[in-house]
Formats: C-alpha cells, structure tokens, sequence
C-alpha cells in the first residue's frame, strides 16, 4: 500500500476548474503508479488562499447553481458570485465533488480535503 501524502497548493490566481481538477487527482491518487480504481489510496490535500481564486469570462454572473427542497415551488437559485460571496470553501468544494466518482468512496476522499481562507498556519 502506498503511503500517504500531504499536499498544500495555493490557490491565488488559479482559475477555479483548474484548480478543482488537479486537486480531484490528487484526492484519488491517479498520479501513483499504484493506483486502482476500486481502492482509495489518494493523498491529502489542503488549499489555502481561496478568495484569491481567479474566474474567466461571465462566469460569476451567468453560472448558476440550483438546489432543491423537495416541496412544490423549492427550487432555489444562485449565481456563483452570490455563493462565493457566501462560502468561497463551498464552491471549490461542489467543484471537485462533481468531478469525482459517484459512489460510496465518494464520501471518503473528500473528507481528505481541506480548504482554508488564509495562509496556512505551520
């Protein structure tokens, strides 16, 4: 088995779904010339500096993410200025979620993800 890792990456001036990309191969250990795909032997992340994260285009007015209740009439909007505004951690959060399996390991590999606002502290 392979050992595990510690990664750090800064996120200034990075472009969210770059970032999100690199860190989904890292949670998942696609890097190591171990890996296989039914067993979770990926690495521990932490991404400081996510305020700092770079958007191209009109994305912070025209993405938007929608979530529902379940009740008549819950669906609720929100454009992905609004949600940065209000969690930044979230954002790049839901970013590597959707580009990981979805299966029961899913939940594993990302509680090796931390995300923080600042530097972090040594």
């Amino acid at each position: 088995m392979a050992e595990i890792k510690m990664h750090k990456i800064d996120a200034t001036e990075q472009k969210l779904g770059r970032l999100a990309a690199q860190v989904a191969v890292l949670l998942r250990g696609k890097g190591k010339p171990a890996f296989l795909r039914y067993i979770d032997a990926g690495d521990e992340v932490q991404v400081f500096n996510i305020q700092n994260l770079k958007f191209t285009g009109k994305k912070l007015e025209q993405k938007i993410y929608y979530k529902h209740s379940g009740y008549p009439g819950g669906l609720r909007k929100r454009t992905l200025e609004e949600a940065f505004k209000k969690d930044p951690k979230n954002v790049l959060r839901q970013a590597v979620l959707g580009m990981l399996p979805k299966n029961r390991t899913r939940a594993k590999i990302i509680k090796r993800l931390k995300i923080y606002q600042g530097e972090i502290k040594r």
